[in-house]
C-alpha cells in the first residue's frame, strides 16, 4: 500500500482544523511530523490537496473529494482497533439540539454506557444549525435534531413527534383565558430561542402563517432561562412540551391554547451520507429508539423526573 493510515489521519485533521499546528496537537505529534506526513502524501501522488494561503490551508477540489473517503477509512479503522482491543465499542460523537440534549439525550447516554461498559460518548449540545455544520465537517457521528433541515450530503431519519407550546406565568392576564387567537398573540411581548435553533424557526414560520409579526423582546439560548423569564410575568414563551412537562404540572407555568398555530414537529436522526455507520453509532441510535419505545409523541413518554 502506498499510503498509511497516519497520513490519512493527518490529512483529515488538517482538513477539519485548517491548521497544521492545531492538527498536530490534536494528534499528539510534532508540527514538523504532521507537515511531513501531509507533504509525503501529496508528493507521492503529485496531487496537492490544499491551497496554501499564507499560513492557512484550505481544501482544494481534490482534498474535498478525498475527505469523505478518508473519514470513512478512519471510522472503519477505529472499529478494527476496538475489535482487536477486546471488543470495546468505538467512541460515539453525538450532537444534540438543546431540547433533546437537555431532556432526552443524557438519559440515552447513561443507558448506553451502562449496557456497554468501557465505551465512550462525546455529547455536544447546541442548536440545529450548529449540529448540521458539524456533521458537514465530519466532526460528529450522529446528530439528534428538533429543527427542520435539508442537505444532499446528509441522511435524515424520523425519530419521534413533538410539539411547541405557548405558555405564560400564572399571574399573566392570558393565564385565566387559557387560549388566544392571532389578534391577541400579535400584541404580546415574546421571550424566545435564538435564530438558528429549530424551535425558533418553527415559531417564526407558524406566526408568519397566521400573519403575525411577533414582538420579540428577549431571545435566549437556553430553555431554562426562557422559562425563568416567563415565570416573572414579563411575556409569553414558546418551547417544546417536553421541556415544560414539570413546570406545567407544578403550575409555575400555564399553557395557552393556540388553535390557529401549527406547532407540530418531529425529532430526527441526521448523519453524513458518506460516512461509515459504525457499530457503536447503530447501537446508540437503537438505544434512542428504545427510550422512546411505542410513544407516538413526546407527550406520551414515560421518563424519570425531569426538573
Amino acid at each position: 500500500m502506498k499510503i498509511t493510515l497516519r497520513q490519512i489521519e493527518v490529512f483529515a485533521a488538517i482538513a477539519r482544523l485548517e491548521n497544521v499546528s492545531r492538527a498536530a496537537t490534536q494528534l499528539n505529534m510534532s508540527q514538523s511530523a504532521a507537515s511531513t506526513a501531509l507533504l509525503e502524501l501529496e508528493r507521492h501522488f503529485d496531487c496537492p490537496l490544499f491551497d496554501r494561503i499564507g499560513k492557512s490551508l484550505r481544501l482544494n477540489g481534490s482534498g474535498r473529494g478525498l475527505l469523505p473517503q478518508a473519514e470513512d477509512m478512519l471510522a472503519r479503522a477505529h472499529e478494527v482497533e476496538s475489535y482487536l482491543a477486546g471488543g470495546r465499542l468505538a467512541p460515539v460523537a453525538v450532537g444534540a439540539t438543546l431540547t433533546i440534549g437537555n431532556y432526552l439525550a443524557t438519559l440515552v447516554v447513561v443507558d448506553y454506557l451502562q449496557k456497554n461498559p468501557g465505551s465512550r460518548v462525546d455529547l455536544s449540545v447546541c442548536n440545529t444549525q450548529q449540529v448540521i455544520e458539524r456533521l458537514r465537517r465530519f466532526e460528529l457521528d450522529i446528530g439528534l435534531i428538533e429543527g427542520e433541515a435539508s442537505d444532499a450530503d446528509l441522511i435524515f431519519e424520523p425519530w419521534i413527534d413533538d410539539e411547541l407550546v405557548v405558555f405564560c406565568a400564572p399571574s399573566h392576564p392570558l393565564a385565566k383565558a387559557g387560549a388566544a387567537r392571532s389578534a391577541v398573540l400579535a400584541v404580546q411581548k415574546w421571550i424566545v430561542r435564538e435564530p438558528g435553533s429549530g424551535t425558533r424557526a418553527l415559531f417564526d414560520r407558524a406566526m408568519r402563517t397566521i400573519g403575525v409579526d411577533a414582538e420579540v423582546s428577549l431571545q435566549l439560548e437556553h430553555t431554562e432561562a426562557i422559562k425563568r423569564a416567563v415565570e416573572s410575568g414579563f411575556g409569553l414563551g414558546c418551547l417544546s412540551r417536553l421541556s415544560l412537562r414539570e413546570a406545567l404540572r407544578r403550575g409555575s407555568l400555564v399553557e395557552i391554547k393556540t388553535p390557529e398555530l401549527a406547532l407540530g414537529r418531529r425529532f430526527q436522526f441526521v448523519r453524513q451520507r458518506q460516512r461509515h455507520l459504525g457499530t457503536a453509532t447503530r447501537l446508540f441510535m437503537a438505544e434512542c429508539r428504545l427510550l422512546t419505545g411505542n410513544a407516538g409523541d413526546t407527550s406520551e413518554l414515560v421518563l424519570p423526573f425531569i426538573p
